[in-house]
């Protein structure tokens, strides 16, 4: 299985990292190794002095498709979850400036949280997903899927062109404004509308 995912998907997070809005959506990948175990807490890496959380609503691909057409591409999932994408900005920031490329920065071991799966047919409206994240009890990041720039069927679509899309591949769709700094003994938990769907330690 490969993690995709999409970056600059919501404009007021575009504005708050002072980045150019893309004409089409950044897609980088994580390998299966970047994701944290189940209840186990996320460890800071010593490389970085400054790792981001990036909240971000998760789709779970359930059969192989390659070129899939948007009317089509909501046959290839039923489950939508919640995860962060922790991001060493400082080490994304120093490989940007050389025009090098972000893995480094973003697909590192536990850098990618997947939470629990809520089937689709439980939720109203796919492009309508109110979800956030609490630090310590306090809401740092709230966003709707209503505000992507391309929205779930059309980044399928898109994916679909460069890469086979496989059964158990996750699509992160990108985070809204809000993303900070964690720290050792923060408790992180997502939500979508009220249901928690991960609770981490980070160390």
């Amino acid at each position: 299985m490969k993690l995709i995912c999409i970056g600059r998907n919501y404009t007021e997070h575009i504005k708050e990292l002072e980045n150019e809005k893309p004409s089409d959506p950044v897609v980088f990948l994580k390998p299966d190794t970047a994701i944290l175990l189940k209840k186990q807490p996320f460890f800071i890496p010593d490389f970085s002095e400054d790792v981001h959380h990036e909240v971000e609503v998760l789709v779970k691909i359930n059969r192989v498709g390659k070129f899939i057409n948007r009317k089509f591409a909501h046959k290839y999932y039923d489950e939508i979850g919640l995860g962060i994408d922790f991001t060493a900005r400082d080490l994304q920031a120093k490989l940007k400036s050389k025009g090098l490329p972000w893995e480094k920065a973003k697909a590192f071991d536990g850098a990618a949280v997947i939470g629990n799966w809520i089937p689709v047919n439980e939720l109203t409206n796919v492009n309508d997903i109110e979800f956030s994240l609490k630090k310590n009890e306090e809401i740092v990041q709230n966003g709707n899927t209503s505000h992507m720039l391309w929205k779930i069927d059309e980044l399928i679509e898109y994916v679909s062109k460069y890469f086979t899309l496989k059964i158990g591949d996750i699509i992160f769709t990108g985070t809204p404004a809000g993303v900070g700094k964690v720290i050792a003994n923060d408790k992180l938990k997502g939500f979508i509308e009220n249901k928690e769907m991960f609770s981490i330690t980070v160390k």
